[in-house]
């Protein structure tokens, strides 16, 4: 169920949301092209259309199937952890389990289908469950930022596939893989805090105007869950946003850029503090919007 749930919103989140995607793939690639200058420069040339949703495919491969493994590991990393004794004794699963079909003799009601953990846990199990999601589908993430970028020409998977194995070997594949773990394992663990805080408050304040021990409504948890998700999101994106730069150049650089710290280092010193945030409202925009669909329908499907 988690694996499907997972899939679907992965999906439909790449599929609606790939020309956001693209354009800051496009503008982190070069920090002296803005999103204004990029966006007239494809939506000017042939096929716009067609070239705004250009790496769909690898897109929806990626995110699809990174969803649904992440979202499968996730559940299982806290279910495990709010049954485990050992954790419970050291604070890390130190809530009951909290969800929208709790009795009506709860004191507060929650918007959550998921187990309540602490922050520690709840920052823990996001980053294991996205590194881990994050290793298996390194390869088609690095075909699918090659794809959006306007540096290779790709015409297929299979294609892109056999010139990077061609050019680069197997590690070809893994480009980046550094800056992607410190960028994912930080952002979902961030994340998920974020996320767990943001729907904790907004219910204690539905809660301080609803009948105490009521039940929450599916009415009342989709808003608190899409809301949670769009701030989560927001300040985790903003946190991490650097990493993601850094890794965007890896990928699609690797002859200029050797590793992370030297690619960090290149890049400051060549065009400042601010290409580390090249694409932040691009890449906030679209976090926002995909975590919280995800988020949201995950919880209540």
């Amino acid at each position: 169920f988690h694996f499907i749930a997972g899939l679907s919103t992965g999906i439909l989140s790449a599929s609606l949301l790939q020309p956001a995607d693209l354009l800051k793939t496009r503008v982190q690639q070069a920090h002296s092209t803005s999103l204004l200058q990029t966006f007239r420069g494809i939506t000017q040339g042939p096929n716009s259309l067609r070239q705004l949703w250009r790496g769909t495919l690898p897109s929806v491969i990626r995110t699809g199937f990174g969803s649904a493994l992440y979202f499968s590991t996730l559940n299982a990393l806290r279910q495990h952890v709010s049954r485990s004794n050992l954790l419970a004794s050291a604070g890390m699963a130190s809530v009951v389990q909290n969800n929208p079909r709790r009795t009506p003799s709860s004191s507060l009601s929650s918007s959550s289908s998921l187990p309540q953990l602490s922050n520690l846990a709840n920052l823990t199990t996001g980053a294991i469950a996205r590194a881990s999601a994050g290793l298996v589908m390194m390869p088609i993430t690095v075909i699918k930022v090659r794809y959006e970028s306007n540096l290779y020409a790709y015409r297929s998977l299979l294609g892109a596939g056999s010139a990077i194995l061609k050019h680069e070997g197997p590690r070809g594949f893994f480009s980046g893989f550094g800056a992607t773990a410190i960028r994912d394992a930080p952002y979902a663990g961030l994340y998920v805090v974020f996320y767990e805080q943001s729907k904790r408050r907004l219910s204690q304040l539905k809660d301080a105007t609803a009948p105490v021990g009521g039940e929450m409504k599916r009415s009342s948890s989709v808003p608190i869950n899409f809301v949670s998700g769009v701030l989560a999101a927001g300040l985790a994106t903003a946190l991490t946003n650097p990493f993601d730069a850094v890794k965007t150049r890896l990928q699609l650089m690797p002859g200029r850029y050797e590793n992370m710290v030297q690619a960090s280092r290149q890049m400051v010193r060549e065009e400042g503090v601010r290409s580390l945030f090249d694409g932040l409202g691009l890449r906030m925009g679209r976090k926002a919007v995909s975590s919280a669909l995800a988020w949201t329908l995950y919880e209540e499907l």
